[in-house]
């Protein structure tokens, strides 16, 4: 059994890496390797996809690594493995994103990627730091995990899911801010688990764990 970090040269993947390693070797659930090899995403039995920085350009990125995405979509929606994309590998599987110019993405949960606009003018942009999740739905992936856990988010838009029952988490940011997403066999998530603690720690294993 193989966790495959996808590499499409969109974000420092060290951190995320450690924390992935350090959880599969708690759960016994196997090695976790770092690629960007089509054939290697294609057998892997858990997909993970980061991506730091603008929506246009991971998407152009990950694009550009010729076979990767079709690898992707293979092992995820063809063959069904446990897929988790984090920040903007999360916000990639809606339907579009308006940053800077509107953007495809995935399509895989219905839903439009748009600025934050909190009711508190005070509040800043990006939404930066620490916040307390609120559980909307049950999920595998929340066990141990409480509305009042806390997660680190460095973003300034925010995944719009068109069926509320694809909202699984959210944080208070001056409105409700989408702080996970999922359906089937992927789940997303807008903070940084591999910077959030226990609380992230916690949600890798989970992941690494989840069997859909």
């Amino acid at each position: 059994m193989t966790t495959v970090i996808v590499d499409y040269e969109s974000g420092n993947l060290h951190s995320a890496e450690k924390a992935f390693q350090r959880m599969a070797t708690e759960t016994g659930a196997g090695a976790v390797a770092v690629t960007s090899d089509p054939d290697t995403v294609r057998r892997a039995s858990r997909v993970v996809l980061p991506g730091d920085g603008a929506f246009p350009a991971c998407q152009k990125e990950l694009y550009d690594h010729r076979g990767l995405f079709e690898a992707i979509e293979e092992a995820v929606i063809k063959g069904g493995r446990p897929f988790m994309g984090i920040c903007i590998g999360m916000q990639m599987m809606a339907t579009r994103g308006l940053e800077y110019t509107e953007t495809a993405g995935f399509d895989w949960i219905p839903g439009t990627v748009a600025a934050i606009a909190p009711s508190d003018p005070s509040l800043k942009i990006p939404h930066m730091g620490w916040n307390d999740l609120v559980i909307d739905h049950p999920h595998p992936i929340f066990e141990g995990i409480d509305t009042g856990h806390h997660a680190y988010f460095v973003h300034s838009y925010q995944f719009e899911v068109t069926d509320p029952a694809h909202r699984l988490a959210h944080c208070d940011y001056g409105g409700d801010v989408t702080a996970v997403v999922g359906r089937d066999n992927i789940v997303g998530t807008q903070f940084h688990p591999e910077k959030s603690q226990s609380t992230g720690l916690r949600m890798i294993a989970n992941f690494l764990r989840w069997a859909p």
